[in-house]
């Protein structure tokens, strides 16, 4: 008879490479679909907002500065460690979905080949968005895609790993850095993927986890003034259209939830990187 008690888990925040408990102290339940404990989550505060968004602004300038070639690579070791983890994350998609381990492991799968068509793209953004324009006169002219900066994610509240990487990692794939905040009901495979983030060659900052309620912190980064654009896809329904009201104050670039849960193993196409990618247009003369 094994009378050995099982280690239970406090999941902790995500915030500039480091695994901080809330500065509120406050912690919650988080259970399966039958309603058994599974383990608890920090429930994330205002101030834990806010340094997520500080170590968002300070990483950057280094995430959009490196190559593109380079994004790819450090995106493509965290699909390695997702791949690494698969059994773990399967274990965890069904417990907090309750999906069979057949579903469960297909949705982990598409998650895991989710993130590696998007560490594919980050090279290939300047080709398709961008290029050389013709002008009437001596000028060179060319348009090249830029990453808008710090983008707060309101994940989808439904699919806690295939859902949070569709709005995840095209996020990165522009150059952006990233505060997300994850499901509150199904937070766990989001921390293990943080976990995944900690130990792959992302660097700290890059992308911060935030546990706990989306209604309480969205409003906080809507109209933060250091958040550039804001993906409103987990946002409470009722709350959505004041998030946007509150984002316009800053001119944030806004993507609008779903009016109904989405097929997130459709492919996406570019529609959630273009949206948090800005246009520059060079002009340069031409020598005679």
């Amino acid at each position: 008879m094994n009378d050995r008690l099982a280690v239970r888990k406090t999941y902790k925040l995500y915030v500039n490479g480091a695994f901080p408990r809330s500065e509120s102290g406050r912690t919650y339940e988080v259970t399966d679909v039958k309603g058994h404990f599974l383990a608890n989550a920090a429930w994330a505060s205002r101030k834990d907002a806010r340094d997520a968004v500080v170590a968002a602004r300070g990483a950057f300038a280094k995430w959009s500065g490196a190559t593109a070639y380079n994004r790819g690579q450090v995106l493509y070791r965290v699909a390695e460690v997702m791949e690494g983890r698969h059994v773990q994350f399967c274990a965890e998609v069904a417990a907090v979905e309750g999906l069979s381990a057949s579903k469960a492991r297909a949705a982990v799968d598409a998650a895991i080949d989710r993130w590696v068509w998007y560490a594919g793209w980050t090279d290939k953004l300047a080709a398709v968005l961008g290029g050389a324009n013709p002008v009437a006169g001596p000028y060179f002219d060319f348009s090249i895609p830029e990453p808008t900066g710090v983008v707060a994610v309101l994940a989808p509240q439904q699919s806690s790993l295939l859902g949070l990487v569709s709005v995840l990692a095209p996020v990165l794939a522009g150059g952006n850095t990233a505060v997300v905040v994850t499901s509150k009901e199904r937070p766990i495979p989001a921390v293990t993927l943080a976990e995944v983030l900690a130990t792959s060659d992302v660097p700290g900052g890059v992308v911060n986890v935030l546990t706990g309620d989306a209604e309480e912190l969205g409003t906080w980064l809507a109209e933060h003034a250091d958040v550039d654009g804001i993906d409103l896809t987990g946002a409470p329904a009722g709350r959505a259209m004041e998030f946007e009201r509150e984002a316009a104050g800053t001119v944030k670039r806004v993507v609008r939830p779903p009016a109904t849960e989405p097929d997130w193993t459709a492919d996406p196409g570019l529609s959630r990187m273009t949206p948090f990618l800005e246009t520059k247009t060079v002009w340069h003369p031409i020598g005679v």
